[in-house]
């Protein structure tokens, strides 16, 4: 089973190296990972896509709150979530066939972006199986290159992710400051 996790890490350098490395040394296997900024200053979100029973998706949200620059996890996978991917596929795109691909395109609610004489460039933004299922259908014309982004989730409703972000920096800054760090969570200088 696939399970979505969505983090609200520190938009700090290094934060995503952290992440990564922990995966690493606890041999989780990510699927796709989409990283951007939120509404808030200084925040990003990080939505986590891996594959594993409940009890994987419970270490890895556990494991991820221990590290100092993260803020919120949250497992979105039994949640009521929109989840969206992008997609940009070129494919060849000949006179002959190019009315049945935009027909093709207009059913799965795709856009064509880019033409040329041999090559159409499309743009879908969709749940993974839509994505999956135009693929398929693109794929006797011809697929010359694609990119796709991760997934990205949304709690529907009225509800964020964000709810308690502000508390998170006030008792962040407190900690740090009592601890000796400074304000970027470093520690200050002592010489000898």
């Amino acid at each position: 089973m696939k399970h979505t996790v969505v983090a609200l890490v520190e938009d700090k350098p290094g934060v995503l190296n952290r992440i990564a490395s922990l995966f690493r040394r606890r041999g989780f296997n990510i699927d796709s990972l989409a990283v951007g900024t939120t509404h808030e200053e200084g925040i990003s979100r990080m939505t986590i896509v891996i594959e594993g029973n409940e009890n994987i998706a419970d270490q890895l949200e556990k494991q991820l709150f221990k590290l100092i620059d993260v803020i919120k996890v949250e497992n979105f996978t039994n949640q009521n979530a929109i989840t969206r991917e992008l997609a940009l596929i070129k494919v060849k795109a000949s006179t002959q066939n190019r009315r049945e691909i935009l027909d093709i395109l207009e059913v799965f609610r795709a856009q064509a972006i880019d033409l040329s004489t041999a090559s159409l460039v499309i743009q879908i933004v969709a749940h993974k199986d839509t994505i999956d299922a135009l693929i398929d259908n693109l794929s006797r014309f011809g697929i010359l290159e694609m990119v796709r982004t991760g997934r990205i989730a949304m709690r529907r409703g009225y509800t964020t992710t964000t709810d308690e972000v502000i508390e998170y920096f006030d008792d962040s800054s407190k900690f740090h400051s009592q601890i000796g760090r400074l304000s970027n969570g470093d520690f200050p200088f002592v010489s000898d």
